[in-house]
């Protein structure tokens, strides 16, 4: 492999991570790639949809959230394009040299058709970028790629792996886990003044009944202690749920904040959505990568980690059922040893297999393969 990598990246978007939780991974795996001495350049489209939302939804927490990812990740080279009639000609000229194209899924099918295009031309290799449970439950959608094209698949776990290889014929693939960003996501010293956070989105109805039983409840039986949420899409009927319960709504978070609201708890959840806890169960989301990182103990509603990634009953609890969390909750706040153990065993796993320095190494090593 050569000394250094041409690397192109195009993501739906770097800049802003509102309801686009493929930020978090992608942000930091550029950045290490920076750091091992890599070309690395990273593209979106303009306007994209997250970046539209939190500048028009947010009011002053989307232009500071937009500038705090600047001042965390000033060594990466950000470009933009419009997907229309200039886009050919763009990607031409940007990709000529390159040596491997990383799309990610979340991109318009014209914009990686269009560089699937251009790969025989430029003579560069072309990757997809796979961290949605689409493949599992809207295959269609991935049918607009021109997948025969591809020179492979990074799947961020064995069932999407599969499915590439198995339904969609693609053959060359790799299971490419997610990571947690050591660099930004790091345990704080500041004081605890929450019982309980979660931070995620309400979305598209893929998990309300999941929050309303392992959130909402059990969450409601902890009054007068604090339980806290921050997250973005909920409607009106969720806010309602959450005050009812007695859990103080924050809304929009940046995910670099994070770290800071994870340390001022004792407690956090996550909280799969039904594809992650079904045919999907072995794929933790970010969020697991990013509270282990932060040293904040982990309650889980039902997964199963197949892929073994984690030590279950050592690095996190997963409990059956709303019941079962409303007594481990309890049990957790009233034991700091426990809570203790339980994140010092996470971090000890994230620092050890799952940073994304940890995943930059296997990229860099996948275009090795590639290379011969």
């Amino acid at each position: 492999m050569k000394e250094q990598l041409r690397l192109r990246f195009f993501a739906h978007s770097w800049i802003s991570d509102w309801n686009h939780g493929n930020a978090h991974f992608l942000r930091g795996l550029a950045s290490e790639l920076v750091r091992l001495g890599q070309d690395v350049r990273c593209y979106e489209e303009m306007g994209s949809w997250s970046a539209s939302n939190l500048l028009s939804e947010e009011n002053e927490r989307g232009p500071d959230a937009v500038q705090q990812f600047r001042n965390k990740f000033n060594d990466l080279d950000v470009r933009f394009y419009r997907n229309d009639f200039t886009f050919p000609s763009f990607a031409e000229g940007e990709l000529r040299g390159s040596d491997v194209v990383v799309v990610h899924e979340w991109n318009h099918p014209q914009v990686v058709n269009t560089i699937l295009d251009l790969k025989q031309k430029l003579g560069f290799r072309v990757l997809l970028h796979d961290t949605h449970h689409r493949a599992y439950s809207n295959p269609q959608e991935l049918a607009r790629f021109d997948l025969p094209h591809l020179d492979g698949v990074l799947a961020f776990g064995e069932a999407i792996h599969r499915i590439y290889t198995d339904g969609f014929g693609v053959p060359r693939a790799w299971t490419f886990h997610e990571a947690a960003d050591t660099r930004n996501f790091q345990p704080v010293d500041v004081e605890k003044n929450t019982a309980l956070v979660w931070i995620g989105n309400w979305g598209d109805e893929e998990r309300t009944r999941e929050l309303e039983e392992f959130l909402i409840r059990p969450a409601s039986t902890l009054r007068p202690r604090k339980v806290v949420v921050h997250g973005v899409r909920y409607p009106d009927h969720a806010r309602e749920q959450l005050r009812s319960a007695g859990i103080e709504f924050r809304g929009y978070l940046p995910n670099l904040s994070a770290p800071e609201v994870y340390s001022q708890s004792l407690i956090t959840l996550h909280v799969p959505r039904r594809q992650y806890a079904n045919g999907l169960s072995g794929i933790p989301t970010i969020r697991v990568f990013e509270t282990m990182a932060c040293g904040i103990p982990l309650l889980c509603s039902p997964w199963t980690d197949i892929e073994g990634l984690f030590r279950p009953g050592e690095d996190y609890l997963c409990v059956p059922d709303g019941r079962a969390m409303e007594a481990e909750l309890k049990h957790l706040l009233s034991d700091g040893r426990a809570r203790a153990q339980l994140a010092s065993n996470a971090l000890q796993t994230i620092r050890s297999r799952h940073t994304c320095a940890h995943r930059a190494q296997q990229l860099l090593d996948i275009c090795e393969e590639l290379g011969r």
